[in-house]
């Protein structure tokens, strides 16, 4: 707090978030706590003001996606913190660390009905690791060190705090400071479970990883590419683990989680033992895997697997996932032939070399896929929203490092994408950020792209415009044969970005898009481009692959 301890609670709770190595906080202030925004304003922390509470909870929790360290955001009571319930929803299913703090009525009218009073701490007890009121300002050096270390440790989350407005307003006790910080450290694995898998792995005949979003969170690819490499096995990740293996690792088989069976599935199909490592049921229904829960399973993660017909565990290996690996790789004989490459890659490559040379105008979604990855370096980071574009950019873009291609994948939340990337940006400067979202998402959080341009954070959004709810038009297509009550219009995007002080492009031929692009990510302020997409290929897919089934 520039040198000084300022005795009023609100400065001692920035004190505390300072003292957690929180450097820039999302929000809206409100009436009820501007002493906090002050504080803030006042402090080392950086204060991004955002035009709706939703999209700053899902800046905060992209920003503690990419970072480990939990992200914050901040609003008033009432519909200002109900506002942040779907980041803090999201973020929770999505194991990522957030700490959510809002303005709460004082004690001299909290027992009472009220003016915008609502019992907010029972409304996020369902979507959070933990839900409380902070009661006076002796709690907060103890509430807020829980809070962090909480949403924090495995596996991570939400975390919710309301402040009275008489705690904001209040002073505190100048001998209180924040607690010291500490991390929960994972586990060395247990030799007898190791052993355990060591024989199970040795005996099975065809098996295959999985590597989900715990691998990824806990920064173990190297040791993920190193076991599979020492024994040889093909490597399938899911939406939220893509990266954690290089997609042009020999081993590397692509992604699981598309909503019918894709190349990856039919990898499983043959598999007698499943290695999964880091993964956790809410990325996708084990049952695509296993549908007949007859395969055996060697669980590695931080935590024990929650409990499914289709993911009954053999053997489970609770601890450090890096450390697991490495153990169980020293502990089975590296005499298994490895495979040149997975012929689910091969597939994935081939779908993705047509793409390449599609000249068709509205876009191919792998024509779009092709030129978004080459126009994105190795580390640079792209943020799909929810829609038909995730099942496209999911399944066939290729990813080389871990958290550098973002989904949600627990809650599948539409419009996080763009909000997320001015965080990413914040977080990781060094890197190229793109949000690439539907029509449908877009609109739902654009106000987001005056933020960008007042606080000067590089953004280029990629919006794949067809004019509808593209993937509930192709559920619908596939389960009931038609498609209604979809359809919407558009604005003029250029038009529309220029009235933010953005620039604006729209996409009129296939050649157009790789260069606009690269031109977009090269500018240092903000950039909107509508390419129309084809989404007739969405049910071409589905029948090649229906096709491809029936001759396996």
């Amino acid at each position: 707090m520039n040198g000084t301890h300022d005795s009023s609670a609100a400065e001692l709770l920035v004190r505390c978030l300072e003292n957690e190595g929180v450097r820039v906080v999302f929000g809206i202030p409100g009436e009820e706590n501007i002493r906090l925004t002050n504080a803030l304003d006042r402090s080392s922390i950086r204060y991004v003001l955002t035009r709706h509470e939703q999209g700053a909870s899902f800046m905060a929790e992209m920003h503690g996606r990419v970072t480990g360290s939990a992200g914050v955001v901040s609003a008033t009571l009432g519909p200002g913190a109900i506002n942040l319930q779907l980041g803090a929803a999201d973020a929770m299913t999505n194991s990522t660390p957030l700490v959510a703090l809002s303005a709460q009525v004082g004690s001299n009218r909290s027992y009472k009905e009220s003016h915008q009073f609502v019992d907010l701490v029972s409304m996020f007890a369902p979507i959070t690791k933990w839900s409380a009121g902070v009661p006076d300002a002796r709690a907060i050096p103890e509430m807020v060190r829980k809070a962090f270390k909480v949403a924090e440790t495995e596996r991570p989350g939400a975390v919710y705090l309301a402040v009275p407005e008489d705690v904001d307003a209040g002073a505190a006790d100048p001998a209180l400071h924040p607690l010291p910080r500490n991390v929960v450290r994972a586990e060395a694995p247990a030799p007898g479970q190791v052993a355990r898998a060591a024989a199970l792995l040795s005996s099975a005949r065809n098996p295959v990883v999985l590597a989900g979003h715990g691998a990824a969170r806990n920064a173990a690819g190297k040791s993920l590419a190193a076991f599979a490499t020492d024994l040889g096995l093909p490597v399938a990740t899911t939406f939220h683990g893509k990266g954690v293996i290089p997609d042009d690792h020999p081993l590397a088989m692509g992604t699981i989680g598309f909503m019918r069976r894709d190349y990856g599935n039919f990898g499983f199909d043959q598999a007698d033992l499943i290695v999964a490592v880091g993964y956790e049921l809410q990325e996708f229904d084990p049952v695509r895997i296993n549908p007949h829960g007859d395969k055996r399973i060697i669980h590695v993660h931080r935590f024990p697997a929650e409990v499914d017909a289709h993911y009954s565990i053999d053997v489970g290996i609770i601890g450090d996932i890096s450390a697991s690996l490495d153990a169980l790789s020293a502990a089975v004989p590296h005499d298994r032939a490895a495979p040149a490459t997975t012929p689910s890659r091969e597939m994935v490559e081939a779908e993705l070399d047509r793409g390449r040379t599609d000249d068709r105008f509205p876009l191919a979604p792998q024509r779009i896929v092709a030129d978004t990855r080459a126009a994105l370096d190795r580390e640079d980071v792209v943020l799909v929203d929810t829609g038909a574009l995730k099942m496209w950019m999911s399944r066939l873009y290729p990813t080389y490092a871990a958290n550098t291609c973002l989904v949600s994948n627990g809650l599948s939340t539409m419009a996080f994408a763009l909000p997320g990337a001015l965080a990413v940006a914040l977080a990781e400067p060094g890197v190229n950020v793109l949000a690439a979202v539907g029509d449908g998402a877009f609109l739902m959080h654009s106000q987001e792209i005056e933020t960008a341009v007042r606080e000067g954070i590089p953004l280029t959004v990629l919006i794949w415009e067809d004019g509808g709810y593209g993937l509930i038009e192709w559920k619908m297509e596939l389960e009931v044969g038609e498609h209604r009550c979809t359809s919407f219009t558009n604005p003029d995007v250029v038009r529309y970005a220029e009235s933010f002080g953005a620039r604006g492009h729209r996409i009129s031929s296939a050649d157009e898009l790789l260069p606009t692009l690269r031109s977009a990510l090269a500018y240092p302020g903000v950039t909107l481009i509508a390419c129309p997409v084809d989404y007739s290929e969405n049910l071409r897919l589905t029948e090649r692959l229906g096709q491809l089934e029936a001759t396996l």
